[in-house]
């Protein structure tokens, strides 16, 4: 089984909407361990090259936008296939379309304040990660005793 790390930002409505332990306890409570994380700002140059794909769209501005507009958790969450979990637990894109169960289902209506980012792929979590946690302070190795009793049965 195949451990990875993920980025997650918990997004300012959801720091506005006082959710972060909620959805903190959603991961971990799933099993997922928290390896790094902090509250910050993120500045404009910062979302500019996290979103740096979208770059060009009619949505972009609106992006940069939001994800700078107040604070935001950004964690580095370890476990096995821990970007399909994660983006599993977090729903479609839209509240209103994501499934009743998941974090955008249960708590979210917009498609723009949407909660929660999460990494896509194994790329774009390590690019990610790098861009959030550069430096490496989040990747102590999960303990094995925290990480066993999950996967081994």
């Amino acid at each position: 089984m195949p451990m990875e790390n993920t980025l997650v930002i918990l997004k300012p409505d959801c720091v506005a909407r006082r959710l972060i332990g909620t959805v903190i306890s959603r991961f971990e409570e799933k099993g997922l361990v928290v390896a790094g994380m902090r509250m910050q700002m993120i500045e404009m140059e910062t979302a500019e090259k996290h979103y740096a794909e979208h770059k060009g769209k009619p949505f972009y501005p609106g992006l940069t936008q939001f994800i700078t507009s107040g604070p935001v958790v950004v964690m580095a969450l370890a476990g096995v296939e821990a970007i399909t979990v994660v983006r599993k637990m977090i729903g479609a894109t839209s509240g209103r379309a994501a499934e009743p169960g998941s974090i955008r289902g249960d708590y979210g209506m917009s498609k723009g304040f949407n909660l929660v980012h999460a990494s896509d792929s194994p790329e774009s979590a390590a690019r990610e990660l790098a861009l959030y946690f550069g430096d490496g302070k989040y990747m102590p190795e999960p303990g094995e005793a925290a990480l066993r009793w999950n996967y081994e049965y």
